[in-house]
């Protein structure tokens, strides 16, 4: 038998990293944040919650997990939930954005969701709320009542430490009621009105 040397490994070349691109710069971005227009220089890079956070001073959008899991950051852009931890200030150039500071001004009554939150006790610390409260109120906005499943799936994406979610989920099934109930009365009524020839 002969014996045969090992052949050496093979040393690995040098890898070179390329260095990190840089960011493609500055943005003026505009766009609609509680009925006011906005105009802003941004980085590329970005987020959405630290713009409204940081640049426009407007802290009821919480940062919790930055991995878009939590909810807490959530915001209407265009009427839809959006993670704002996932989402670039770039991205919503043109859109009309809703916080939590937007859902009513102070001198103003609270909204359905608002009243229901507060009647049924759903919440606790009060971090997570702003998030079920935008989320809330794009299901109350959407033109027809959700069902179970639609109203499941759309808190799945919140988590709550303090509640358990029974008091988020009767005050969310309260503001829906008044909600879609009084347009149900609105909608009987001119239905009246039209068949009395009003």
């Amino acid at each position: 038998m002969t014996a045969t040397t090992p052949t050496p490994a093979a040393t690995p070349k040098a890898v070179r990293t390329p260095p990190l691109a840089e960011p493609s710069g500055w943005h003026e971005v505009r766009l609609t944040v509680n009925g006011e227009p906005v105009t802003a220089q941004v980085e590329s890079r970005l987020l959405l919650s630290d713009f409204l956070r940081d640049r426009l001073r407007l802290t009821g959008t919480h940062v919790g997990c930055e991995h878009g899991v939590c909810g807490a950051c959530t915001v209407l852009v265009d009427g839809t939930p959006v993670r704002s931890c996932l989402t670039l200030a770039v991205q919503c150039e043109g859109a009309e954005l809703r916080t939590v500071e937007g859902l009513a001004r102070p001198d103003a009554p609270l909204t359905p969701v608002q009243e229901a939150f507060h009647a049924c006790h759903g919440m606790q610390c009060g971090f997570c709320t702003p998030g079920f409260l935008m989320t809330a109120t794009a299901l109350t906005e959407q033109g027809e009542r959700p069902g179970d499943t639609e109203v499941a799936d759309a808190l799945s994406g919140h988590l709550c430490r303090c509640t358990g979610y029974r008091n988020i989920r009767r005050a969310l099934s309260r503001a829906l009621d008044e909600t879609y109930e009084v347009e149900s009365d609105t909608a009987t009524a001119t239905a009246t009105d039209a068949q009395r020839g009003e």
